[in-house]
Parts: structure tokens; C-alpha cells; sequence
């Protein structure tokens, strides 16, 4: 036998266990059975190395040879299956959407859907196991999380009928109306094909040639440039079922609904320059965000919504066509009615095994919910198939566990690529008398059914409808609909993405597009990039009106997995410091203690240190002290600590004030602290008259307390608000509170 390595262990022991929150769910069989081993039979198996096939081995380290300098002989099985299944582990990424994060969770149905929908799952009382995989649209899947894009938002409800799954982004509008541009879209969007650059980014020539010359895409461009393409996390982001989808309940009665998934945490987004910060320090923030909170218990939420729309022959609702995928309908004039409540509570033991190889489609459907004849939706219909074929090897990717329904499945398909079902009887047709007439079909009440909804008379032809010229009118809504500070964020976007096409044709094209949409936005944008604001072809909307349900700000939300960081000097650590340690995480959030260096304070483990620390990871930072520079405080050691000098404060420590300051993020100091805050000069301090911060402007959300218990309460008044947005521009207006809605 082989000697072990140094350092190795000389006996086995038992194997470290995956990440995981809670306990792992009931495995199934590949025909939708409940498994009869227990969850962990799934893993890895004994403490001894073996083949694939369990045959003993005493050597993985050195290949068979004829003497110990002969050639490596073919003999050698080992060899030929380690490598073999190692240089077959990948799989085809995603086209689209191939960098994910997913968590296990369930959905809690409110009941109040059940006079609109024979869907089991929304019935009174009802609890659905699910999967939730968010993912960024353009990149691959080494790309950052943090990059501007529209975010996909899928989850797969194993219901009692079959699974459903529900497929949208964090935007209610799509790029294109019809499924045949899709490939167009994508190829726009995706790196050059000369060098394949940039990665994962809009801010390009290909991609704003087609959006400017594809004016139906100019509505999903204005979202992408707001804040709602550089979401704070998954878990404050909304979700968007996108099409319209129709309704039968038990009475045969029809209804259109479009669908929404509501953040209990509220929507939030990050500042450019912190996406840009986080893109280097941290790529995959988005992924550590979601698993760590669901690890530490704070489980992430979401309410599923549904506008309820009349299903009349003309499928319109208040002019909008509701089967154009470019167009949202106003909450105001269609308000969103809660139904059930998802809970994300646990995370995948294995990446590969789950969050890759998951497999949705929007033709997954259950009883009382089907599709419309939007045409974007009706190529999905076939385009999400047809992918899982060559990315998960053939027809059977509904069998790897994954994706295998909770629900007895018979459906007389066989053999293919992958098949691990183990049939019984020899008639798999219909119909059939060798196998009893099995299976037999259900009653049209128990089924998926299909409406019988009219088709008009028509001839084939290839256009749209007069109903998707209008490419305009809703961009402008979205304009209208935002805050100053929102504005301004949607000018700095178009600047900088245009400002990075070489292209000067693309940018003028653009710069008409907004014309289209509002004078201001073009004018202020055009200025950015040197070039005269054009006068458009026809008039922006004067009807467009404003929904002010499209903003992300003016309401206050739960701080239920807030992070705060928390400075503390180990010569002077004041005396509360242990119980505002605890305060914090009472009230939900989540403290990590900063350090000059890593080790244990009041006995619990440092979390960060300066040179590891940036403000982009914290909600909000507190100073506790203000310790002198530590010995690696120099550029030779951490470029950060040549941010700037104020005499006896470590460098770093200033960053994190300044940072977390200019991104409008509560600072909040106490005992010695506030000599910190005092480093951000006369825009950026408070007085201890006034710790709430709401003194002058550039004070807004900037806290001296008495201690650290009146600190840590002020901040988390302005940490329900997201940001403290007022510290450089006008307040948004307060919202209505979200209602929580019992009766549709």
C-alpha cells in the first residue's frame, strides 16, 4: 500500500458535508415515486477509493508504467477511466443565462386563487416543494454577478399534478415581441465574435446597433438602464412572469393573468461605482449573498401576485394588448393581488447536480393555467425543449433528480439517452389490450386542459398587429415614473454604455430613440457624449402618464438580513461593544466585526479585516473606534491604504467611511468612532445635538450617538429606506405601504 501523503490523514474519517440549510428533501425516482433510500445514498459512498463500478484501488497518484522511467501502458483501467470521466465532466453552459445561483424552498398558497384557477397548488392549504435558480442574462458562467443585465427569476413547483414552472426576469418587458428575433437579440447582446469582448456587458457596439435600429426593444433597454439592472441582491429583487397567461377554474370560466413575484425585503439596487468595486473584489457576490443568508437563517421571500385581467375576444385591457411582451399593464390601473408566499430555506448540496443541470420550460403546465398566443411565448414553447436535448444529453433530462416531478408519471415514452426508468409491461402504445389498456386517459376535468378559445379567420402571413407599432409610449411611462435620483441614475447609464460604442452612428441612432421618449433624458445624455441633441422624428407621448409603482423608492421595508460592519480599535474597544454585537442580529441583521487583524474579540471570531474589508459587502458601517494605522498600512502591502491621510486613523478605516458615504449608506459612529466620521469632512458630519442625521444634506444618514445602542437604532430607521438617497438630492415621495392582500 501506498504511504499517505504528508499531512494527510492516516485513517479514514468521515467526510465534511456540503453547505446546507436544513434537511434534504425525499428523493424521487425517475418515474416520479417517492425514493425509498435515505437522501444521503445519493452521495458518495464508504471511506475506501474505488473505480466507478466500486472495485478497491490502493493507488490514484501514479499511472501504470513498465518500470518506474517506461512508458504509461494501456493496461492501465484506472488511468483510462479517471481521465475519460474527467475530460467529459462539462456539459454545454446556457446560451442565455448561464451563470445561476438556486436555493430549495417551498410555496405557501393563500387560497384566495381558487375561484380563478383548478391549479392544485394555489388551493386553500396548500404547501409545494420548490426550486429557484436567479441568474444574469448575457454572461458565461465565469462572468461577475454584478454586471448590468436583466436577471432571470425561474422557479419549478413540484405539484401534486406535475411540476409547473414558472419562467420570467426581474423585468416585465422583453426585448422583442416575436420569438424568430430572439437569435437576433442574443447575438446583439453576446461579446463581439472577433474577440469575444466585453463579457457579460450592453456596453457595446453590437448590441446598442440593434436596440436603436429594434425599436421595439427601446422599452427593456430604459429598465436595463435604471437600477433595476444592477440589482443589490436576489433576494430584494422582483420577478416578472412577462407574457399574459390564461385561467380556467372549475366552472370553465377563463380570466388572463400576468404574474409577479414581490420581495418581502423590498426591491434595492447597487450604485454603479459599487457594482464596479464588487465586479473586482467579489464576482460572486450575488451567489454568496443568497447562499449565506439562507445558511444563517435569514430566509429570502417572495409574494406571487397576479393582475387579473378580463379574457375578452380582442385581449386588450385599457388599450394595451396584453399579448405584446414589450408592454406591462399599471398596477395602479390593475393592482397586483397576492396569492401565496415563497420561501427559500435551503441551500443545493451539489452546484452541478441541481442549479446546472435544472431544467425549465414554460410549456411545464398544470390544470387550470395555460399559455395565450403571445408570440414571443409561443417560440419559447419550442426553443426551451429543444436546448435541454443537447445540454443535458438527449430526452430523458426530466429524470435526473432535479428535475423529476412529485407526481406518478406513466407516459409510454422509452429508451433514449439517459434513461434510468426500468418499464414494466410490452404495449407502450395506445391503444393497447397486452397491458390492460394502461395507462388510461383522465376525464378532460382532471386534465391540462385545452381552452377551446375562438381562432378568428385569417390568412398566413408574416407580420405583427397594428397593436405592437406603439415602441415609445411605455418607455416614456417608465421615465416619467421615476424619482430625480432614479433619473439620474438612468442618464449615467445611457452615458456610459454609449460612451463605450466606438461606433459614432449607433450613439446619434440612440440619442433618436430617446428623443422618441423624453426631451431631458436625450438632451442630458447627448451632452455626456459631445454630440447635439437631434430633434425627434415625432413628438414623445404627452398621454404617457407616470405609475409610480415602477419606483423603487419612497417605502420602508423589514431590515431582516441587513449587513452592518462594525470598526473596532483592540486597544480601545468600548464597553458596550459585546451588546450592540447582539442588538444587531435581535433586530435580524447581521454584525460583522472589522479588525486591523483577524483573530478573536469578546471572543467571537474577527469577520473582516482591513485589508479584506470594502463598504460594498455592509448595508451600513459603524464606527466603534478609530484605530491607528496597523503594520501592513502600507503600499507595499494593500494599495487601499493609499486612499488618503488623516493623522493617526488607518487609511482603510477612512475608506470605508468615505465609500459607504458616496453610496448613500448609513454611517453611524459612537465613543471614539466619531473621530472617523469627522474625517468626511463638513458635508459629511453630524453633530451629537442631532444623531439622527437629519441635519444638512450631506449629513443625511451620517449618525453620532451617544453609544452604541442609540447608533445602531438610528441606522436602522434609515436602513428600512434601502439608502439615504436624500443626502444628494430631493426625497422620493413616500409610497403606500404594500398591502398584503387576502381576496382576489
Amino acid at each position: 500500500m501506498m504511504a499517505a501523503a504528508p499531512h494527510s490523514p492516516d485513517a479514514p474519517r468521515t467526510p465534511e458535508q456540503p453547505h446546507a440549510a436544513g434537511e434534504p428533501s425525499q428523493p424521487r425516482t425517475a418515474t416520479g415515486a417517492p425514493g425509498v433510500e435515505d437522501p444521503d445514498s445519493e452521495a458518495q459512498q464508504g471511506e475506501r477509493l474505488t473505480t466507478a463500478l466500486g472495485s478497491p484501488l490502493s493507488d490514484t497518484d501514479h499511472s501504470l508504467k513498465a518500470g518506474p522511467r517506461g512508458p504509461v501502458l494501456l493496461q492501465d483501467h484506472h488511468l483510462r477511466e479517471k481521465i475519460t470521466h474527467f475530460d467529459h465532466e462539462r456539459i454545454p453552459e446556457r446560451v442565455v443565462h448561464a451563470r445561476g445561483a438556486a436555493a430549495h424552498g417551498h410555496f405557501e398558497s393563500y387560497g384566495n386563487a381558487a375561484s380563478l384557477t383548478v391549479a392544485d397548488f394555489l388551493a386553500p392549504g396548500r404547501v409545494t416543494p420548490v426550486f429557484t435558480r436567479f441568474s444574469p442574462v448575457v454572461g458565461s458562467r465565469g462572468s461577475a454577478d454584478t454586471v448590468r443585465d436583466t436577471r432571470g427569476f425561474a422557479t419549478k413547483f413540484f405539484t401534486s399534478e406535475g411540476v409547473y414552472d414558472l419562467v420570467g426576469n426581474n423585468i416585465p418587458v422583453f426585448f422583442i415581441q416575436d420569438a424568430i428575433k430572439f437569435p437576433d437579440v442574443v447575438h446583439a447582446a453576446k461579446p463581439h465574435p472577433d474577440r469575444e469582448i466585453p463579457q457579460a456587458q450592453s456596453a457595446h457596439d453590437t448590441f446598442w446597433d440593434f436596440v436603436s435600429l429594434h425599436t421595439e426593444a427601446q422599452h427593456h433597454t430604459m429598465w436595463q438602464m435604471s437600477d433595476r439592472g444592477i440589482p443589490s441582491s436576489y433576494r430584494m429583487m422582483e420577478g416578472f412572469g412577462i407574457h399574459t397567461f390564461r385561467l380556467t377554474n372549475a366552472e370553465g370560466e377563463t380570466s388572463l393573468v400576468k404574474l409577479h413575484w414581490k420581495p418581502k425585503l423590498g426591491v434595492h439596487s447597487l450604485t454603479w461605482e459599487e457594482a464596479q468595486i464588487i465586479g473586482g473584489v467579489d464576482p460572486d457576490f450575488h451567489r454568496r449573498d443568497l447562499a449565506d443568508s439562507i445558511e444563517a437563517g435569514a430566509f429570502p421571500q417572495w409574494e406571487l401576485g397576479m393582475q387579473v385581467l378580463p379574457d375578452q375576444e380582442d385581449e386588450m385591457f385599457e388599450g394595451i394588448d396584453l399579448l405584446d411582451p414589450t408592454k406591462l399593464v399599471p398596477e395602479e390601473i390593475a393592482p397586483v393581488q397576492p396569492v401565496g408566499l415563497l420561501t427559500l430555506d435551503r441551500n443545493p448540496r451539489n452546484y452541478f447536480a441541481e442549479t446546472e443541470q435544472v431544467a425549465f420550460h414554460p410549456g411545464h403546465l398544470v390544470p387550470g393555467i395555460d399559455v395565450t398566443d403571445d408570440p414571443l411565448l409561443q417560440g419559447r414553447l419550442f426553443s426551451y425543449l429543444d436546448t435541454q436535448l443537447t445540454r443535458l444529453g438527449g430526452p430523458n433530462f426530466d429524470q435526473i433528480p432535479i428535475n423529476r416531478p412529485h407526481a406518478p408519471v406513466d407516459d409510454m415514452l422509452r429508451d433514449g439517452y439517459g434513461q434510468q426508468a426500468i418499464h414494466t409491461g410490452i404495449a407502450p402504445y395506445q391503444p393497447n389490450s397486452l397491458d390492460g389498456g394502461c395507462p388510461f386517459a383522465v376525464g378532460s376535468d382532471e386534465a391540462v386542459r385545452d381552452i377551446p378559445i375562438p381562432v378568428a379567420a385569417a390568412k398566413k402571413e408574416r407580420r405583427s398587429p397594428a397593436s405592437f407599432a406603439d415602441h415609445f409610449s411605455q418607455a416614456r411611462m417608465f421615465w416619467l415614473s421615476m424619482t430625480p435620483v432614479e433619473k439620474e441614475h438612468i442618464v449615467a447609464a445611457y452615458s456610459f454604455e454609449l460612451g463605450k460604442c466606438t461606433d459614432e452612428g449607433v450613439r446619434r441612432r440612440q440619442l433618436e430613440c430617446l428623443a422618441r421618449i423624453d426631451g431631458s433624458l436625450c438632451a442630458d445624455v447627448a451632452d455626456s457624449l459631445g454630440l447635439p441633441a437631434p430633434s425627434p422624428e415625432q413628438a414623445p407621448d404627452a398621454d404617457a402618464g407616470a405609475s409610480p409603482a415602477l419606483s423603487q423608492l419612497g417605502r420602508h421595508w423589514p431590515v431582516d438580513g441587513r449587513k452592518v460592519g462594525v470598526v473596532v480599535d483592540p486597544a480601545h474597544v468600548p464597553d458596550d461593544l459585546g451588546a450592540v454585537l447582539e442588538l444587531i442580529e435581535s433586530l435580524g441583521m447581521t454584525a460583522f466585526l472589522i479588525a486591523p487583524r483577524a483573530g478573536e474579540l469578546l471572543g467571537r471570531h474577527v469577520d473582516r479585516t482591513f485589508a479584506t474589508a470594502r463598504s460594498v459587502e455592509f448595508d451600513a458601517v459603524a464606527f466603534a473606534g478609530a484605530p491607528a494605522p496597523a503594520a501592513d498600512a502600507t503600499l507595499a502591502r494593500d494599495a487601499k491604504a493609499g486612499s488618503g491621510t488623516v493623522e493617526n486613523i488607518d487609511p482603510r478605516v477612512v475608506l470605508l467611511a468615505q465609500e459607504a458615504w458616496r453610496h448613500s449608506k448609513v454611517v453611524a459612529a459612537w465613543a471614539d468612532g466619531a473621530q472617523v466620521v469627522d474625517a468626511l469632512g463638513s458635508a459629511g458630519r453630524a453633530s451629537e445635538a442631532d444623531p439622527s442625521g437629519a441635519g444638512s444634506a450631506g449629513s443625511a444618514g451620517v449618525i453620532v450617538a451617544i453609544d452604541g445602542e442609540d447608533a445602531v437604532r438610528h441606522a436602522q430607521e434609515f436602513l428600512s429606506a434601502h439608502r439615504v438617497w436624500e443626502r444628494f438630492g430631493p426625497v422620493p415621495g413616500a409610497a403606500e405601504e404594500p398591502e398584503d392582500g387576502s381576496s382576489l
